[in-house]
């Protein structure tokens, strides 16, 4: 066991840009491509995870100066120190009994797969940290290890279903076909679409669909995307009391990351598009016609700029509420790019970036409250662990934990022992809420079907 562990923990470190694209390659050589075919695609995929990974950390790199700065001009102190993802997954790893997450993954896919409850083979399997670390939550809060095993397994159920429902309008936002995403972000979709629903209500909101091109429609050259991140930039390095170089610098920053973002997300049409299609062509023949999607990290939707508008403009309210809500305890810093609500937003909304500035704004308190929650929670862990040192009196945590509601609920619940029914009965009304979304987004598709067939007898 130790041996096996051992050989998957080194190909782990090799980060997502190789472990990906050698399980693709892998994949297109059982659904019979030829290698040379198969090479090349995972190769393209490959290249296109750093690509992406190096325009997103640039623009990390650019805006998260800008944001502490501004934390300098006001004198903030909070305890609460965000550290982001890359700790989080370390502190994931630190867990003895991590790798079993590996074959429950991979099993509950493929009985899935086999009794036809999903159309997803997710082949994502760097991201299982996702679910080890909220099986390590759990066991912080309730100390159970077979409950966390448990919610970490019905998170696997879930993502593989929010997959299959979430294929179509992935599809229609990305144009690459056979892909969707199993990201555990996905799930936050759960918590949004009530909201989206009382956005169908509101005059104005409910007929008229906002997203970059109509911006570009409308305003001409101010939304083309280099002047567009260009404006982004010169606005926040103002609000970051900025010198008028560093404002200048910071936008033309802005301006580059807004334009390469579509041009690396290119690479993922050109890497999965002959995949999919060996895959698709592949099930047809040994399943008698049923469709398999593939699934994949949240990266391939990031050529949707209005991910990155929405993120940007979130920014000084996020800040803002950092110092204005009573009982907070973190100071975003590492997260302060909250790709864990404006991804799950692009997907519910369709790309409509008016609701999915709303529906970012409204959510934010929920991210910095459970991030507070937890922090007590993570900085034990850590410190019991030894992953991760943490300095004396202060705490550490993640201002944009990913699918924070799924996490406190059902953590929590997992306490019930303890008298919380709090957390028993937020786990049904989850549940509850999973069903609704399930059965809009099918509705969502069959509509979907029916304007695509009205489109081909025209």
């Amino acid at each position: 066991m130790n041996l096996l562990e051992n050989i998957f923990n080194y190909i782990l470190d090799f980060g997502a840009p190789v472990f990906v694209p050698l399980i693709m390659i892998l994949v297109g050589l059982i659904v019979r491509m030829k290698f040379r075919e198969a090479f090349s695609a995972g190769l393209t995929l490959g290249l296109a995870f750093v690509g992406m990974n190096m325009v997103v950390g640039f623009m990390m790199n650019s805006i998260s100066p800008a944001a502490q700065q501004f934390v300098t001009n006001t004198g903030i102190e909070l305890t609460a120190i965000d550290a982001g993802w890359t700790p989080m997954a370390t502190l994931s790893w630190a867990w003895p009994l991590a790798f079993f997450m590996f074959p429950i993954q991979i099993t509950i896919n493929l009985i899935m797969l086999m009794i036809k409850q999903t159309n997803t083979l997710n082949v994502d399997l760097w991201n299982v940290w996702g679910k080890i670390f909220t099986a390590v939550l759990v066991i912080g809060v309730s100390g159970s290890v077979s409950l966390a095993f448990i919610v970490a397994s019905i998170q696997v159920i879930v993502e593989l279903k929010l997959a299959d429902v979430n294929k179509q309008q992935i599809e229609r936002l990305t144009q690459i076909p056979g892909v969707t995403t199993t990201h555990g972000m996905t799930l936050f979709c759960v918590i949004l679409w009530p909201f989206n629903k009382i956005l169908d209500l509101i005059p104005g909101l409910n007929d008229r669909h906002i997203d970059v091109d109509w911006l570009k429609e409308k305003l001409g050259i101010f939304a083309e995307n280099h002047v567009m991140g260009f404006i982004i930039g010169l606005l926040i390095g103002i609000f970051a009391q900025y010198n008028p170089q560093e404002i200048l610098i910071l936008g033309v920053q802005s301006a580059a990351a807004l334009t390469l973002f579509p041009m690396v997300a290119k690479l993922f049409m050109q890497a999965l598009a002959p995949l999919s299609d060996a895959v698709s062509e592949y099930m047809r023949r040994k399943f008698s016609g049923r469709d398999i999607y593939i699934g994949l990290d949240w990266p391939f939707l990031a050529g949707r700029n209005e991910i990155w508008v929405t993120t940007i403009v979130l920014i000084p309210l996020i800040l803002g509420l950092a110092v204005l809500l009573p009982g907070n305890m973190i100071l975003p810093f590492a997260g302060i790019i909250n790709l864990s609500v404006a991804v799950p937003a692009l997907i519910v909304t369709g790309g409509n970036l008016l609701r999915m500035i709303l529906l970012c704004v409204l959510m934010t308190p929920v991210f910095l409250y459970i991030a507070t929650f937890f922090a007590p929670t993570i900085t034990n862990l850590a410190k019991d662990t030894g992953a991760i040192d943490v300095a004396t009196g202060t705490f550490i945590s993640w201002s944009s934990l990913e699918l924070p509601v799924y996490r406190y609920i059902f953590a929590y619940a997992t306490d019930v022992i303890n008298g919380q029914m709090f957390g028993f009965i937020g786990a049904i009304v989850w549940i509850g809420l999973f069903v609704w979304y399930y059965k809009g987004m099918k509705k969502r598709n069959e509509r979907f079907d029916q304007e695509e067939k009205k489109g081909q007898v025209a």
